[in-house]
């Protein structure tokens, strides 16, 4: 017989978005919640979000800006973006649940968010909003407001990576998101908040139900009686190298921008009790500068370059949504048509150091870098190819081919600038400059992800479903431990951490409906 140390009436494992949500919402409607975090930071991957933005059509923030958009249209893109890859219910679900779920968080005076435009990622699909009205963020917090958490909540990168310090005035992005909820779940002293403490085990009763889990804090096992469900909302697998392996996740672990914590324990405890998975060899992607220490980083706003592969030809259209040129990037070593690193290719209009705007990892000294062979100059393009190892007169060509694109004013070869996304860090303008100022420039590039996005498969509520598609009662998924109803493709900014929040939110829903239902 399990020896119960706790109990509670909903246990939440994660502290990014999707658990924050569950707990939040849990709390706020009367129910005792104790929720688990594994490392010793809240926040998880959100926490590293630059925006922390959420991919919410026709939500409150955007009603009162003015938007014209419309569910049904927004609707209509998703799935042409999405497709049939995953259930149709359950992409529906997703986007007709941001607005009133926004609605519901904005009655809490803690929970202030305004509208970020950032235009959809497939442009040329159908219903596409190339003006961004369909995202919105965090207003950031200052940190005098909630100074217990300025130590508490994970990030930003530049912390972790670099030693830097951390910020003392404001909360920013995702941090800002969570430090937010933080402070509104702190109001309900239902809510109990544990960090290094690991969900690793879930418990069932004889007929199947999850009524606890054990978590592990500081090598000791304990267990946790829960009265109405679990949330499993603890991130994906994309630190954990062996099941990246076992799956076939492209890509390493040293190179994801995930947290720490997401090491996929919640996906094994649920996969020992039956749970069924899907997408379990997808990951959200990016393209990723190869810092000093060897990691590759997540990049993106290039204000100049060139991408070229081993063989010294150009091969994606370097503007792209970052997760649909690292699908090209994916596909292609996959299928044996390019080897890491590749290269960016640029000239000596903005100096040495390579056009990324955005590195999410800030960059270390030009010394550093070509100390690590990571950098390189030459005075010819011919020079720059032998340092780099790649051939010459291919070099050449694709360089003088890009240059001529430039003056004919358009890339006819890989559409760079076609969309509005390509264009959303020029001003409108389109983003490609020649490559004619010498000494020339190469900086080695590598495959990055935001995290793993194959999980356990859901219904519409967050029940996690067993093999035969039925619910396993007392469980529930949200976030990167649930399966992605985006399927194989990232629509717009803001779908990982809105769609963890809508599941969380909609998996306690349900299990408040549950217990009222009871007491009828």
């Amino acid at each position: 017989m399990p020896q119960w140390i706790d109990e509670c009436d909903v246990l939440v494992a994660g502290s990014g978005a999707g658990g924050l949500v569950g707990a939040y919402t849990a709390a706020r409607e009367g129910l005792d919640v104790i929720l688990v975090e594994a490392t010793d930071k809240f926040g998880g991957t959100t926490a590293y979000s630059g925006g922390g933005g959420m991919w919410f059509p026709c939500n409150p923030v955007l009603v009162r800006a003015g938007t014209d958009d419309t569910i049904e249209d927004a609707l209509e893109y998703y799935h042409a973006v999405v497709g049939d890859r995953t259930p149709r219910e359950l992409q529906e679900t997703y986007v007709r649940s941001g607005a009133p779920l926004i609605e519901y968080l904005e009655q809490d005076e803690n929970l202030i968010f305004q509208a970020m435009p950032w235009p959809d990622y497939y442009g040329k699909a159908p219903k596409a909003r190339l003006d961004g009205q369909r995202h919105i963020a965090a207003r950031n917090l200052r940190v005098e407001k909630a100074p217990q958490y300025r130590d508490l909540v994970r990030g930003p990168l530049d912390v972790e990576r670099l030693g830097a310090e951390v910020p003392d005035k404001y909360y920013v992005g995702g941090r800002a998101l969570v430090a937010r909820f933080l402070t509104a779940i702190e109001q309900y002293p239902s809510a109990t908040m544990h960090l290094n403490t690991a969900l690793v085990e879930l418990l069932r009763d004889e007929d199947g139900t999850v009524i606890g889990a054990v978590v592990e804090h500081e090598g000791t096992r304990k267990e946790i009686r829960v009265r109405r469900g679990i949330v499993l909302a603890a991130g994906g697998f994309e630190a954990n190298t062996e099941l990246r392996d076992r799956y076939g996740v492209p890509g390493h672990a040293r190179d994801t921008m995930g947290s720490p914590g997401s090491t996929g324990a919640a996906h094994e405890a649920a996969i020992a009790i039956g749970a069924d998975t899907d997408l379990m060899d997808q990951a959200w992607w990016s393209p990723g500068l190869i810092h000093p220490d060897g990691r590759a980083a997540f990049a993106l706003w290039f204000t100049g370059g060139i991408f070229v592969d081993s063989d010294g030809k150009r091969f994606v259209n370097e503007s792209a949504p970052y997760d649909r040129l690292g699908r090209v990037i994916v596909d292609r070593l996959q299928g044996g048509e390019m080897t890491l690193p590749f290269w960016m290719i640029y000239d000596d209009k903005s100096g040495a150091v390579p056009p990324v705007q955005a590195p999410n990892v800030s960059m270390s000294s030009l010394e550093q870098n070509v100390e690590a062979g990571l950098w390189h100059t030459a005075d010819t393009l011919e020079d720059l190819a032998a340092k780099i190892g790649i051939p010459a007169q291919n070099l050449v060509d694709t360089v003088d081919r890009f240059n001529q694109l430039v003056a004919a004013g358009g890339d006819a070869d890989f559409g760079r600038g076609d969309e509005a996304y390509d264009r959303a860090f020029s001003g409108g303008d389109l983003p490609i400059v020649s490559i004619d100022k010498g000494p020339f420039h190469a900086a080695a590039f590598g495959i990055s992800d935001l995290g793993t996005k194959g999980g356990l498969r859901t219904d519409i509520d967050g029940r996690v479903l067993d093999g035969n598609g039925e619910p396993i009662r007392g469980l529930f998924a949200a976030g990167n431990t649930m399966a992605a109803p985006s399927g194989t493709t990232y629509p717009g900014g803001g779908n990982p951490i809105g769609t963890s929040m809508v599941f969380s939110h909609r998996a306690v829903r349900a299990i408040c409906d549950e217990a009222a239902s009871e007491h009828k």
